[in-house]
């Protein structure tokens, strides 16, 4: 018989221990990182739809452009509510835009306030995004 045989028998739990804590603190690190992936996918999702209501709503304060300043010169139409749809390309898919337009005159100017409303979804995901225009007809 050795005489270090004693002391190694001590030591066979000690081993034991130190891979527990090393899975365990791996298992730690592997959580995070698939929470800090899951979170960069969900910002990256969010500012893709960001975008495309962003797109919307400029679309629809550009369409109550054209509709308040028609081509032919004739009246202004300013409709207090309104709304448009997005054409059914991929980009605005699952938007809705929602117009207002005001009149107010001042100096003798009249001025119009339009503001474009995009509201997109998908699932349980919904983003807004709003525009406002500025606008006075020159007599």
């Amino acid at each position: 018989m050795s005489p270090n045989f004693p002391m190694r028998s001590r030591q066979r739990g000690s081993v034991l221990i130190i891979g527990i804590f090393v899975i365990t603190v791996m298992f730690l690190l592997a959580a995070a990182l698939i929470r800090m992936v899951s979170d960069a996918d969900e910002a990256l999702t969010l500012e893709v739809w960001g975008t495309r209501a962003l797109a919307s709503a400029n679309s629809g304060a550009d369409a109550a452009m054209a509709k308040l300043f028609p081509i032919n010169g004739g009246t202004p139409v300013c409709n207090s509510s309104d709304s448009w749809m997005p054409p059914a390309v991929v980009g605005f898919h699952g938007c809705v835009v929602n117009l207002s337009c005001n009149s107010f005159s001042a100096e003798g100017v009249t001025q119009y306030l339009v503001v474009s409303r995009a509201f997109c979804e998908s699932g349980d995901l919904r983003v807004s995004r709003s525009v406002e225009v500025t606008a006075r007809a020159i007599p």
